[in-house]
């Protein structure tokens, strides 16, 4: 018995040697770099999408974690959070709670104004709604985002959200009762009611940091080179790694990601890793042409950026944190997510809220838009 399986081994053995002999090992070495590059790209869009807008917050806005961006007039062309709509003023609460819980205070719906949006993760999932279709049905609230693993008890009048990953944002938004200036003013001031700090300060809350973004380009659009691995590699540096994800850290480290240590590729893998993105890219660009309903209005190049089955998939995952155990659409995930990573005007994330027939998790508060489809 042992006999024939040292034979059969050493037959694996000539058969391996004998295909990769068609490969040089620089060539082979090349190959699966850039193999695995294209696929953390399409895998890592959400997150690196979350820390694109975290480094506009903080380089271009000068704010910090645990503060308040906000506009406190109309969108512009500088307002890149990927269609937002121009009939609002936005917030957007970027929270970390590697130091302990942080309290999202959200003021509640009256004459003067109502918030309305959503927290999520690092990835993207929603820890919850808020506003009146949301967990505090208008109410307003202290919400309590927890960090990963938190174990102690969460005092009285508190709505705790547990969450996997330390950072976050909020995208929040007022909606105006016109289009004066007076009322862009009084939807702001409304707004600067939410408040963000420490639970550790709640006894005596500071004041919130609010940081002005009108006047300076926030961008958030994924892009295509080597710059998506340095922001991915942050994510990997700063956050834990999922139960579901686990299997991205080998995939990961043969990039020069990998957790405690720099990434620093040599100039030949910076070259390799920037093919990749542009692979991926391509693939998700090719992937997103395929996947265009019929035309939404008859006779015309207008149609929903993907098939329904692929958007119900990516919303049944988000929704429920990827619960289902034999399902983890992440091809679907990084199609959805690079329609609005391109920052195109008619494009919607898997994190949008939507009237397309389902509900998509929002990471903005634009209804499903529709994409035009080339003649």
């Amino acid at each position: 018995m042992l006999r024939a399986l040292v034979a059969a081994l050493a037959l694996v053995g000539f058969a391996q040697q004998a295909t990769s002999q068609t490969f040089s090992a620089d060539e082979l070495a090349r190959r699966t770099i850039e193999r695995r590059a294209v696929e953390a790209v399409i895998w890592g869009i959400p997150a690196v999408n979350y820390d694109l807008m975290r480094q506009a917050a903080i380089h271009e806005a000068k704010g910090a974690e645990n503060q308040i961006v906000y506009w406190s007039r109309l969108p512009s062309w500088k307002n890149q959070t990927l269609t937002p709509n121009p009939d609002a003023v936005y917030l957007m609460p970027f929270f970390n709670t590697r130091a302990g819980p942080m309290v999202l205070e959200i003021p509640p719906a009256s004459d003067e104004g109502s918030i309305t949006g959503d927290i999520d993760d690092v990835w993207q999932v929603p820890l919850e709604d808020v506003g009146p279709e949301g967990i505090d049905k208008g109410k307003g609230g202290k919400l309590l985002i927890l960090p990963p693993g938190y174990k102690d008890k969460v005092p009285k009048g508190y709505i705790a959200l547990p969450s996997e990953t330390y950072g976050g944002f909020a995208l929040l938004r007022t909606i105006l009762r016109g289009g004066t200036d007076a009322d862009i003013a009084k939807a702001v001031a409304y707004g600067k009611r939410v408040k963000l700090y420490p639970l550790t300060q709640a006894a005596n809350p500071p004041v919130a940091a609010f940081v002005d973004a009108t006047n300076v380009v926030f961008d958030g659009t994924i892009p295509y080179d080597l710059s998506y691995f340095q922001s991915l590699d942050h994510i990997v540096q700063t956050e834990p790694w999922l139960e579901r994800d686990k299997a991205m850290i080998d995939q990961l480290r043969s990039l020069g990601i990998e957790k405690g240590k720099p990434f620093s590729p040599d100039p030949k893998t910076k070259e390799i890793l920037d093919g990749g993105a542009r692979e991926a890219k391509a693939w998700l660009d090719a992937r997103l042409e395929t996947l265009l309903s019929p035309p939404y209005f008859e006779a015309t190049h207008w149609a929903l950026p993907t098939s329904s089955e692929v958007v119900e998939e990516v919303v049944e995952g988000t929704s429920t944190d990827f619960a289902k155990p034999d399902s983890y659409p992440v091809d679907g995930r990084g199609i959805t997510s690079s329609i609005a990573g391109k920052a195109e005007p008619f494009a919607c994330l898997p994190a949008m809220v939507s009237d397309c027939g389902v509900r998509m998790p929002a990471t903005t508060s634009s209804p499903c838009a529709l994409t035009r489809n080339s003649p």
